[in-house]
């Protein structure tokens, strides 16, 4: 009985402390899962809006997409503005999408001041020097890579020639912003948590070494849109 009752106590010492030590990585999970799933929301919103006609037409031609579900001013810098992202890139052999890596957008003072509200926004790299810049832990648009807001309209040209097209809308209307000069840095932290291991970018979108179905929601939704 004694014997018995020393291996309870055992087990339940165990639980008690193996139970708090999973939370966290748990919560990190879901909070990385939100953003994925916000990051096919404003895919959706921007790629249905009348005026988005550009990205429509130009999808098939990208290299990678960086969705900003929610920019925020203050958000990172003071005074300034940032949020979020999941960055998906193209297999240039396979043509299908590639499991999401995460990152960070923030600048001390955007192109565009546009108050309190959050604002969606959608980069599309249209370059092999723009998808690389993203390969690295952080880097500034406008200098490793160039950056220009995205034409707007039925009417709009699609002579574009930067590495780095962005669409940003803000209370369902076309906000032009400028990045120029904003920081994009790799969340290793997210990364990790998302996949269960220590990844760098090159892991996930070249080497292709990691996967999370919870992810297939968004590819799907955005091959869909390139037919």
């Amino acid at each position: 009985m004694k014997k018995n009752t020393l291996v309870t106590q055992m087990v339940v010492v165990f639980c008690l402390f193996a139970g708090p030590l999973s939370t966290p990585a748990t919560a990190d999970v879901t909070e990385q899962q939100i953003l994925v799933d916000k990051a096919v929301i404003t895919f959706q919103n921007i790629m249905k809006d009348e005026n988005m006609v550009w990205p429509r037409e130009n999808l098939n031609r990208v290299v990678g997409l960086l969705i900003v579900p929610s920019l925020v001013k203050g958000a990172f810098f003071i005074g300034g503005s940032g949020g979020r992202g999941v960055l998906i890139t193209k297999d240039e052999k396979t043509g299908k999408w590639s499991q999401p890596g995460f990152y960070s957008l923030g600048s001390v003072s955007f192109g565009l001041q546009f108050g309190g509200e959050a604002a969606e926004v959608l980069m599309m790299v249209r370059t092999q020097r723009g998808l690389e810049s993203l390969y690295t832990s952080s880097f500034k648009l406008g200098v490793d890579s160039s950056v220009a807001a995205g034409p707007v309209g039925a009417g709009a040209k699609s002579s574009v020639t930067a590495d780095v097209v962005s669409f940003t809308r803000s209370k369902g209307a076309f906000v032009g912003m400028s990045f120029d000069g904003s920081v994009i840095k790799t969340s290793d932290d997210w990364n990790k948590a998302y996949y269960g291991k220590a990844v760098r970018p090159t892991d996930i979108f070249i080497k292709q070494v990691v996967k999370n179905p919870a992810a297939d929601e968004l590819r799907r939704v955005v091959t869909r849109a390139e037919k």
